[in-house]
């Protein structure tokens, strides 16, 4: 995301806490890869999982593969907190992000991107969200 609230794609993040972005050791990672430090196998090792989803719920992240430079990066969200899966919760829509994302229990969202064409990928950002019921025991006491 270029700007613009917390959250993924303009959506407004509510809960405490604040981002926080990865684009340093991303652009660490990509300069060490061009300069032949570390080569395309290294980098380029995606789980299967992480490919699927991206294949089938990512959204477009409207920029090329910084390593390869064939497709559009897309950008995988995983959501983690009480009561979801161990492995989190990609969800497959903005409805489904949004459900997760207004939680009385606090969750915790990484975004991904992800190249399905060499399996790139890089941890972007994490942010929190959720926690309604925390948010208005702290408001209910400072007031």
């Amino acid at each position: 995301m270029r700007g613009g609230p917390p959250g993924v794609r303009g959506f407004a993040v509510a809960g405490d806490g604040g981002r926080v972005e990865y684009r340093l050791a991303r652009n660490a990672l990509v300069r060490e890869v061009r300069r032949g430090r570390l080569s395309r196998v290294e980098v380029c090792d995606a789980h299967p999982e992480l490919l699927r989803a991206a294949r089938n719920v990512g959204a477009a992240a409207g920029e090329p593969c910084p390593i390869c430079g064939a497709d559009d990066l897309v950008e995988v969200t995983y959501v983690f907190g009480a009561r979801l899966p161990p492995n989190g919760r990609c969800p497959a829509s903005r409805a489904e992000l949004d459900r997760l994302c207004n939680r009385a229990e606090q969750v915790a969202c990484y975004v991904v991107e992800v190249c399905p064409s060499c399996a790139w990928h890089h941890l972007v950002r994490m942010f929190p969200a959720g926690g309604r019921q925390r948010a208005a025991r702290r408001r209910a006491q400072e007031g």
